[in-house]
């Protein structure tokens, strides 16, 4: 059965979702990030992918204090990423209570720094943040477009040994049209043995069970959680 983790998203201290990444156009949701993952925690939930929108832009963690909040006051297994490009933002954000940290953009413009972390704090630790457009790897909290297609890159760094990757598709993201299923397909396909958590334009249960059944073990829920259209 499918994993379900839910979504924090944090801007100036605040629970906020953004449409197709765009900074511009952001709805908050609670002014207490904490709070959200109180009821998080209270649905029966275990995992939290909590993300430091103001750190993915400023390219350095930001938001820990959020971060430490909600792991000193729940018992949910975080991760937690954004922004995270050197050994004191990672220091920081394992200090503050992330169980695992998911790095995008450092895997991208400085992968041999992301391949020291791998080995350092091992597979179980990192994540690879793989958010694309067009299947085009996207960097810098989704405001540039690299040149890397989607699947290469994550072929590459599953050879390295990674094993847990976020796949968000941003054309999708809090637009809650429906998942990219073709794409988790492929990538599930011409990747053996990676563990592929799906993210993005997640709008229904129907979409759950679509991704469950196409074998996407785990599946980050944001938007329509927050607008009542999925209960946790």
């Amino acid at each position: 059965m499918i994993g379900i983790i839910p979504a924090i998203d944090v801007i100036d201290g605040k629970c906020v979702r953004l449409s197709q990444g765009d900074y511009q156009q952001k709805t908050v949701y609670n002014e207490d990030p904490l709070e959200v993952a109180k009821w998080i925690e209270d649905c029966g939930i275990r995992r939290l992918h909590l993300v430091d929108l103001d750190g993915a832009k400023a390219s350095r963690i930001i938001n820990h204090k959020a971060l430490e909040k909600i792991a000193t006051h729940t018992s949910l297994v975080i991760d937690f990423g954004g922004g995270l490009k050197s050994d004191d933002d990672l220091r920081i954000a394992f200090e503050c209570g992330a169980s695992m940290v998911t790095g995008g953009s450092i895997a991208v413009k400085d992968p041999e720094v992301f391949e020291s972390w791998i080995g350092r704090y091992g597979k179980d630790k990192i994540i690879l943040g793989a958010d694309c457009r067009n299947e085009k790897v996207s960097v810098s909290g989704w405001t540039e477009d690299s040149t890397e297609e989607i699947v290469p890159f994550i072929r590459k760094w599953r050879e390295k040994g990674i094993e847990n990757v976020i796949c968000t598709d941003i054309s999708k993201d809090g637009m809650m049209q429906g998942p990219s299923l073709q794409l988790y397909r492929k990538i599930a396909s011409e990747i053996p043995g990676v563990h592929l958590i799906a993210s993005g334009g997640v709008s229904c249960d129907k979409d759950i069970n679509l991704l469950d059944e196409a074998g996407i073990p785990e599946v980050i829920v944001g938007k329509a959680m927050y607008e009542g259209k999925i209960k946790l």
